[in-house]
């Protein structure tokens, strides 16, 4: 397939190529991959690898349009935290946050299998390692959390899922941007 993703991992990455923790097998996840648009020579950006615009008419001016619309509302959902935590509302629009960002987009299609006893999920237990993760629902439940890591054994929780709306994952850098205050 002329869109497998590449070695910066942007494009199509078919079920079970993908592990996201000490897993007996891959996540049960197909992803498409988008990242930032830049030069072979830059260490986080590379060009795109999009499906042939003969095939998928428009598909790529969407996805860049999507990307572009997330990002505005995850910098309007960090003045909401940046106000949270007592600083300037625009205290994360500085460059080396998300004034320059390092964003990324993967769009996601779960085969509906999952079976944790065997080893089988979805998408393995792991953390966001970014600021903050927007996931846009359909009402299909699946998605857990665990609100207490250091707790043995964890305790996962299902999180509703509404249709139309989205859930918004606090990652790795924005509680320890917080000092722990968001997790």
């Amino acid at each position: 397939m002329k869109v497998l993703k590449n070695e910066k991992h942007q494009g199509y990455s078919p079920v079970l190529s993908q592990i996201s923790d000490n897993q007996i097998h891959g996540d049960y996840k197909e992803s498409f991959f988008i990242g930032i648009e830049g030069s072979n020579d830059t260490p986080f950006c590379r060009a795109n690898i999009w499906p042939n615009p003969d095939v998928l008419s428009g598909w790529q001016a969407t996805m860049e349009k999507y990307h572009q619309e997330a990002l505005r509302v995850c910098k309007a959902i960090a003045r909401v935290l940046a106000l949270a935590l007592n600083v300037d509302g625009d205290y994360f629009d500085t460059p080396e946050m998300l004034g320059n960002p390092l964003t990324f987009m993967r769009l996601l299609h779960y085969e509906g299998m999952s079976d944790p006893s065997k080893g089988i999920y979805g998408c393995g237990p792991h953390s966001d390692f970014g600021m903050m993760t927007l996931l846009g629902t359909d009402s299909v439940m699946g998605l857990q959390i665990c609100k207490d890591r250091d707790v043995k054994p964890r305790k996962w929780e299902y999180i509703l899922s509404i249709k139309g709306a989205y859930i918004v994952n606090i990652g790795d850098l924005l509680e320890r941007w917080s000092n722990g205050i968001f997790k």
